[in-house]
């Protein structure tokens, strides 16, 4: 027996529309239907329809194997027969995170074939697997980023019973899991939304139209919409953390905003299941009232994405200043962003045209509430190639080390541990062709405007832009590779064992450069970083104790250390 529910306030008569049968549905109190059915249950096909259109998929289906335009099949979570009793959770501020995409960590796509390579994040040091989003989303590959049935997972990743399994798995070897859902807009393709209820607004805009309706008429339930969601992943998945995608783009004027609610609600799941459970942001506000908690007046994150750590370590190593690293290219931002966080605190950006941002207080904040990283999909994904960063070897270990031995949580990259070679591109699988050339016109408008021929950006609707962005796993073993791997386990497990390097103390950071060299002090710690390609004597106060580890040829000198060129070395003193 199982009972259909669906939420349609306009609607003058909903449908429940099985294999066999149309059933009319029992209009309940605020807009709601429902109906009962004896023979239904897990496995059950079923849609709705919302006075006699179509039938469409629930909004709030559990499973889409037929893909975003199919049935819907009810799904019973209560099934999988769960291991992880022993788990204990993981606060993820200060867990190193790796963010990976499904569809291209292997040949295969699949979470089965992902969680084949779980023993290889555990021996890296991998302490969260931090997985793009899952949500059914149109065509066989994608971002994820566009996906309209946010309650399912996508059936070409194995569906939602196989993502329990993944879970359970990473468990058993002591990962972490965060999930990436988006809250913010919905894809075009299997969008039926706006056909149930007023999901969204005109209200306000976003860049991807209409937005999510957070404090329009009809937003309660919109806003239950989104938070029965978050709590799901954590309650029927055992999701650790939920990586929460461009908040920024949550526009909400009610008195308290979606995130505070989120914040909150997830707060009292987390003392109900005995398990730290965590929402890490992405945000472009550049504001620390994100990770303040509710009874401060804050919107309660557990964490964010720090990308002015990125930009400033970025242009660092690659000296690239167009668009939005101009700024970052000013002495001493990476300095900044190191030990303050945000570069851009009340400042002018330039990219922006306006002052942005606000502050972190140095003293009440810690490092931890914030994500530093050299890459992660939107910093790759966005170029207009897909490339990865055009860096030699020594410049990949400086920047490993400049973030695993910062203040902030660590996240890797899939592959960027061995620096691997293949792209990480933009790419769809839209069925509609109308949908398809906007997409692949889209793309190539944006980065004309930037002075790119349109005929070197990759078509994202050609099969092998995704195939090419899928992993080369043969590399791990090979040179120039298996030493920059090498190099990443090293500092890993230093980070580890290391009472200063777990500091998340902002004010434990003391920082000193000049033109082609940095250091920098954890405690009695200190990483020494040659970025010129020549050979340098980088003084130090004080003749270190003994080196810790190191890339490149380093030695102790009368004046301070020698590195060759784009060499780092930790020391102790």
């Amino acid at each position: 027996m199982h009972t259909f529910t669906v939420w349609a306030p306009a609607a003058s008569t909903v449908s429940l529309v099985l294999s066999d049968s149309w059933l009319e549905m029992k209009a309940d109190q605020g807009g709601w239907w429902s109906v009962e059915v004896a023979s239904a249950g897990h496995g059950t096909s079923y849609a709705f329809s919302v006075d006699g259109s179509e039938p469409m998929p629930d909004p709030r289906s559990a499973w889409q194997p037929s893909g975003v335009h199919g049935a819907s099949q009810v799904f019973d979570s209560e099934l999988f027969g769960w291991s992880d009793e022993g788990w204990a959770g993981r606060d993820v501020r200060g867990a190193v995170f790796y963010e990976l995409h499904l569809g291209t960590f292997t040949p295969e796509g699949t979470l089965e074939a992902a969680a084949g390579h779980l023993d290889y994040l555990v021996a890296l040091g991998v302490e969260v697997v931090s997985l793009m989003p899952v949500a059914a989303f149109p065509g066989r590959h994608g971002w994820g980023y566009d996906g309209v049935d946010l309650y399912a997972v996508h059936e070409p990743y194995g569906g939602p019973a196989e993502l329990q399994r993944f879970v359970d798995r990473c468990h058993a070897v002591g990962l972490a899991v965060c999930l990436d859902v988006v809250y913010n807009h919905l894809g075009p393709s299997g969008n039926y939304l706006g056909s149930f209820g007023p999901y969204f607004t005109s209200m306000h805009t976003t860049p991807w139209g209409p937005a999510v309706n957070l404090d329009d008429d009809g937003s309660a339930e919109v806003r239950r919409w989104i938070v029965d969601n978050a709590l799901r992943w954590y309650r029927d998945f055992h999701i650790d953390a939920l990586r929460l995608d461009a908040v920024h783009a949550l526009v909400d004027d009610s008195p308290q905003h979606l995130l505070a609610q989120l914040s909150v609600e997830t707060a009292e799941l987390s003392m109900e299941l005995g398990r730290p459970l965590g929402l890490v942001a992405e945000s472009d506000l550049n504001d620390p009232r994100m990770v303040e908690p509710v009874a401060d007046g804050g919107l309660g994150m557990t964490a964010q994405w720090s990308d002015d750590f990125h930009h400033a370590l970025h242009v660092l190593l690659t000296g690239e200043k167009a668009g939005y690293y101009e700024d970052f290219a000013a002495p001493g931002a990476f300095e900044k962003t190191l030990t303050q966080v945000f570069f851009h605190d009340g400042s002018y950006s330039t990219f922006r045209g306006k002052d942005w941002g606000r502050p972190v207080d140095r003293e009440r904040r810690r490092g931890w509430e914030f994500l530093a990283y050299t890459s992660n999909h939107d910093q790759v994904g966005n170029r207009a190639l897909g490339d990865r960063p055009a860096l030699t070897p020594g410049q990949l270990a400086i920047g490993a080390a400049l973030v695993l031995t910062s203040p902030y949580t660590p996240m890797l990259f899939m592959g960027e541990e061995w620096g691997a070679s293949t792209p990480w591109r933009y790419f769809t699988d839209h069925t509609e062709p109308e949908l398809a050339e906007a997409v692949r016109v889209g793309r190539r408008r944006e980065f004309a405007s930037y002075g790119w021929d349109a005929e070197e950006i990759p078509d994202p609707q050609d099969p092998e832009t995704w195939r090419s962005s899928v992993l080369d796993w043969t590399e791990v073993d090979a040179a120039p590779h298996a030493e920059l791997l090498s190099w990443y386990r090293d500092l890993l497990a230093l980070r580890a064992r290391s009472e200063d390097l777990r500091d998340g103390r902002l004010s434990s950071v003391e920082v000193s450069y000049g033109d082609s060299w940095l250091v920098v002090r954890r405690g009695a710690l200190r990483v020494v970083v040659n970025l010129s390609p020549d050979e340098a004597v980088v003084a130090l106060d004080g003749v270190p104790a003994y080196e810790v580890m190191s890339f490149g040829s380093v030695s102790v000198v009368t004046d301070g250390v020698q590195l060759a060129g784009e060499s780092v070395a930790i020391f102790a003193s």
